[in-house]
């Protein structure tokens, strides 16, 4: 099998302000934006454009979806890879499949984004069964990063930032931080959740101190049990 037959062509269009981000966050990406959409100007006063990024946080907090509004906002193709399932075995291996990977990206002048980064970026000192192959994985990302043209846009993804290699970590011009809501924002998220749904299913239990996601299963969860109990009382 191509190895890029591995890649999920992602089509879901999401909307910017479908994403919920904090203040910052929101600041720092819309940034990110411009300086795309204005690479022309910026190209004449030699500024680089930040397009390497790495989300990381809490899971279900909405690093998944920050990806797919960029791509939707740059109108560029998003690529997505999940490493915790695409990691070879054999590592050297996955530094070759790697490398088609980014080429296909820059390309396609795609966003790239690699989810669960942790499993390609550890510390080069973490791996006792296989530290020479490791720190070769690594020393070769670095070198893809480093010549990753501003054609694409690089986005990463962990939950786990303490036991990514220092060096990988600098490379990322942007790093941006997800937490879990709190209660306001949630009960935002709510009030939009269930503004979808008859009034007589909006009535919810509400949780917190959760993610987005997991207050999304939940809420939905009890929507559909009182629709069947409806259905079923008729």
């Amino acid at each position: 099998m191509n190895v890029v037959d591995l890649l999920i062509f992602e089509r879901e269009k999401v909307n910017w302000e479908d994403v919920v981000l904090s203040d910052e966050n929101k600041q720092t990406l819309q940034q990110l934006l411009k300086e795309f959409r204005y690479i022309e100007e910026l190209k004449k006063y030699n500024l680089p454009v930040n397009n390497k990024v790495l989300l990381h946080g809490h899971t279900g907090c909405g690093k998944t979806m920050t990806a797919k509004a960029i791509a939707c906002q740059l109108d560029k193709p998003l690529l997505v890879l999940d490493l915790s399932s695409f990691v070879s075995a054999r590592i050297g291996e996955t530094a070759k499949n790697i490398k088609l990977i980014f080429d296909k990206a820059e390309r396609d002048k795609a966003v790239l984004f690699l989810d669960e980064f942790d499993h390609l970026g550890k510390m080069r000192s973490n791996d006792d069964h296989d530290v020479g192959e490791m720190r070769r994985l690594v020393n070769s990302l670095l070198q893809m990063m480093d010549q990753f043209s501003e054609k694409g846009l690089l986005i990463a993804a962990t939950n786990h930032i303490d036991i990514l290699d220092t060096a990988l970590l600098r490379r990322f011009q942007l790093k941006i931080e997800y937490q879990l809501p709190g209660k306001i924002v949630l009960d935002e998220y709510y009030d939009k959740l269930v503004n979808d749904f008859p009034e007589d299913l909006r009535n919810i239990k509400r949780l917190y101190n959760v993610s987005f996601a997991e207050a999304k299963d939940d809420a939905l969860t009890q929507i559909k049990s009182k629709l069947i109990h409806q259905l079923e009382q008729k």
